[in-house]
């Protein structure tokens, strides 16, 4: 997913990009869940059709799909993306990219050794450079460019703008070794992931002054040192085109150029089939296109069963056929428009499935997981035993089954924040919360006090007919009495009696007129109680229909007139997320008034002189809760009721589908959802990294650095100047001093099997303040020409640009060659 960066001068700088929350939570007993051997994981094995390099033909073109053209060059921006990692990882030195077990590994290319030489008094790196090493100008990578970089991310010169720092600012100096192939660098404490730093690696020309840092690599890199160099970037064509590098001194590219050409998701499938792209990330519904072109490869020419018509029953085509040749004229013009627009969209999906045939969906796990979110800054879910009644109530295994399980890929819930299953460190960590159990969440919610009856209670402070109550209504007497002392002054004296006159005679009708309607309702709501009682679970369903709002819609439950509104009421404005507050406060008025319908109108019962029936009852009495919410708990007259935000685009089907669960997982055990569908460009943006959300489903990526990669997201909050809270990546709000210590530590040892046990106690204390529910690693669906070699579903490992080509058999007249 993509992720925004936190706008500059609000967060601790830092190597990744995350925030946070408050209080510290009593952990349970983690003994039998931190403690122990490290745990055997299997993880998902990449798929990008390995070949040697002779069997990979010299020379073509390659088109890449990326999500848009990158915004920047520099990796070290906050507006930094994808694309941008993409395209850096074949131009610029990465000296430990991970392997395919997630692990850091040195990298020949660019060194011959690096490891500490020494721990006591400092720590101390030696980098020793491999000797071929050179910028694409000719000149060598040496101890230059690591100062250059080392004093643009330290932190120290705020004129360099960047977003992260992580590990830079632990340096104490960087000198010259033996020779000019020798780097030293020397911590001023010590720093466990070293190997995290100068990756990617910037020539001196650009991290050596802030105007070539911070605007010059935003739109080209002029001196690079991969196996391709940056030919030319194309904003009308959406390209950036790469060139095989002269200079390169490691195994030759096989490819002429790779193109990364922007495409939206939405037009994936389109820009395969017409072969704009020879690889492209994909979603389920592209996958299985190209399966289903596969599998009709041997129809005959026969036009596919499935796509648009294919539901179309042998008698609706007779009656379709029978309008478009009946002797009603405008019946046939129209029966005959559609025949034709269905043939076109037959043909035309038939010559799409013909082109996916060339290609395959390699598959793996990405390396980056889905968790649910849990807000504890306020409300409900700022009390650790609602957050962890909610993780208990989760059937993880249930919602991995759910988007794994139909791609074939293996559906095993995620055991850790802080490892994916296959990396080093790997342990399910979750027993420190405990397994799915509805009566130990339901347990939990009542030690919370939150009970089926509160909802209809008042706060305990507050008696119907209380000395507060009848304050309230002088203070409004005297008010309404003003009001209208000083209107009649405006009046004359003869007109101002005659008004009284009439008024009083109105009063008299209609307050007779209200005493028996509101009798009669009563009576009428007395007889309906047995039906709604038995309609309980068909309310139950439909409280979560009534509780969506999708952002740009109109008409839906709580809309209400703005304060500017018109005398008359007339608004063309409707209060809907992101203000979800007034919208839910006004639903939940008019349904404890009992006039919504199912559809959120008003019930045509209710559409009676006099208003709602039932609804004027003595002061103090409780509204009765309606029926779609009567299983709901709640706690001094509010519901339990929370906010869950999902992104609404249509790369985003999984997520929703994974949300629906969750939410009817919830309802069972009595806390109810209210759903905002919000665009994809502003879901993180607007709603996660501004705490617009209860409840939200986004993901995080693996990292080989735990221990710096990981504390922004869970670092408990900081408060700042202006008394608002630093959250660093740490959306839940939820963190402890603890878990702080712990990733500290971790970070400052330098054995690997202490630093790991460190992170594995940080990773049970994670999952016992349960502001973060890991559920599943993410799938990884790469639609791929057929034809090419060493490319496709990544997994962990880094591409090795350099082996990526169109195998020898098919160098004939490749589709690269018939295609540009």
């Amino acid at each position: 997913m993509s992720h925004v960066g936190v706008p500059r001068g609000t967060v601790r700088k830092r190597r990744s990009l995350a925030l946070l929350t408050t209080g510290v939570l009593t952990i349970p007993v983690l003994a039998g869940c931190s403690s122990g051997s490290e745990e055997t994981s299997r993880g998902v094995p990449q798929d990008i059709a390995p070949a040697a390099r002779e069997t990979v033909t010299d020379g073509s073109t390659v088109n890449w799909a990326v999500d848009a053209l990158p915004v920047t060059f520099n990796a070290f921006q906050a507006d930094a993306d994808s694309a941008t990692t993409r395209i850096t990882g074949a131009l610029l030195p990465t000296l430990f990219p991970m392997d395919k077990s997630g692990q850091p590994k040195l990298n020949p290319d660019y060194l011959e050794s690096a490891k500490v030489i020494e721990r006591e008094p400092k720590q101390v790196v030696l980098y020793k450079l491999n000797q071929q090493a050179v910028w694409s100008d000719g000149r060598e990578i040496g101890a230059p460019d690591f100062v250059a970089q080392w004093r643009a991310l330290s932190g120290k010169d705020s004129a360099f703008w960047t977003a992260r720092n992580s590990g830079y600012e632990r340096i104490e100096k960087i000198e010259r070794g033996a020779d000019d192939l020798q780097v030293r660098v020397t911590f001023s404490k010590p720093y466990a992931d070293w190997r995290s730093l100068f990756s990617p690696l910037y020539p001196k020309e650009i991290t050596g002054s802030p105007d070539a840092f911070n605007d010059g690599a935003r739109t080209t890199l002029k001196n690079t040192a991969g196996p391709f160099v940056l030919r030319s970037v194309s904003k009308a064509k959406g390209t950036v085109t790469l060139a095989r590098n002269p200079r390169w001194w490691g195994d030759k590219a096989k490819l002429d150029t790779l193109v990364f050409r922007a495409v939206a998701a939405k037009d994936r499938t389109q820009a395969l089939a017409d072969g704009t792209v020879d690889v492209a990330d994909i979603d389920a519904a592209t996958a299985d296109r190209i399966a289903l072109a596969r599998r009709d490869r041997g129809s005959n020419g026969q036009p596919p069963a499935h796509g648009p018509g294919s539901e179309i029953t042998p008698a609706a085509a007779l009656r379709s056929w029978a309008l478009a040749h009946g002797s009603d004229e405008d019946a046939a013009e129209i029966a005959q428009a559609a025949r034709e627009k269905n043939r076109k969209a037959v043909v035309a999906y038939a010559t799409e499935q013909k082109a996916l045939r060339d290609f395959a969906v390699r598959k793996s796990l990405e390396p980056a997981y889905t968790q649910l979110a849990l807000n504890g800054e306020s409300g409900p879910l700022a009390d650790d035993r609602v957050r962890r009644a909610v993780a208990r109530a989760l059937d993880r295994q249930e919602l991995a089954q759910t988007v794994l399980g139909p791609l074939g890929l293996p559906a095993k819930p995620l055991g850790s924040h802080l490892a994916l299953a296959g990396q080093p460190g790997y342990k399910d960590g979750s027993g420190a919360l405990g397994d799915q159990n509805t009566k130990e969440a339901q347990a939990l919610l009542a030690d919370a006090g939150w009970t089926r009856g509160g909802a209809a209670q008042l706060p305990k402070d507050t008696k119907a007919g209380s000395e507060a109550e009848k304050k309230g209504d002088k203070d409004a007497k005297e008010d309404k009495d003003k009001d209208t002392k000083e209107g009649a002054e405006a009046e004359k004296e003869t007109a101002e009696d005659a008004k009284k006159d009439e008024d009083k005679d109105a009063k008299t009708e209609k307050s007779e007129k209200e005493s028996k309607e509101g009798k009669a309702g009563e009576e009428a709501e007395d007889e309906k109680g047995d039906k709604k009682a038995g309609r309980a679970s068909e309310d139950s369903a439909a409280s979560r229909d009534e509780g969506l709002y999708i952002v740009g819609e109109d008409n839906k439950p709580g809309a209400q007139a703005p304060a500017h509104a018109s005398a008359s009421g007339a608004s063309g404005l409707h209060v809907i997320a992101p203000a979800r507050t007034a919208a839910a406060q006004s639903a939940a008025l008019l349904h404890q008034a009992g006039v919504l319908g199912e559809d959120g109108t008003v019930a045509a019962q209710d559409k009676q002189p006099g208003g709602a029936a039932g609804a004027y009852a003595p002061v103090g009495t409780a509204a009765p809760a309606p029926a779609a919410a009567k299983g709901q708990l709640g706690k001094d007259g509010k519901t339990l009721t929370l906010r869950f935000v999902l992104p609404s685009g249509p790369g985003s089907q999984s997520l929703r589908s994974v949300g629906d669960k969750i939410a009817a997982m919830l309802e069972k055990i009595g806390i109810g959802t209210e759903i905002t569908k919000v665009p994809d460009e502003s879901y993180f943006k607007d709603h996660i990294a501004s705490g617009e959300y209860d409840l939200a489903l986004y993901s995080w990526p693996a990292t080989a650095y735990p221990a710096t990669d990981g504390r922004p997201i869970y670092a408990k909050p900081e408060p700042a100047t202006d008394g608002s809270l630093l959250v660093e990546q740490n959306y839940t709000r939820v963190g402890t001093d603890h878990i702080d210590q712990l990733f500290d530590q971790a970070a400052a040892e330098l054995d690997e099997k202490a630093a790991r046990e460190l992170m594995k106690q940080a990773d049970a204390r994670i999952w016992a303040a349960a502001g973060s529910i890991p559920l599943f690693q993410r799938p990884q669906l790469v639609a791929v020409d057929k034809k090419l070699a060493n490319v496709g579903a990544f997994g962990f490992a880094a591409p090795r640009y350099q082996d990526i080509g169109f195998k020898n058999r098919q160098a004939a007249g490749s589709p690269a060659d018939r295609k540009k």
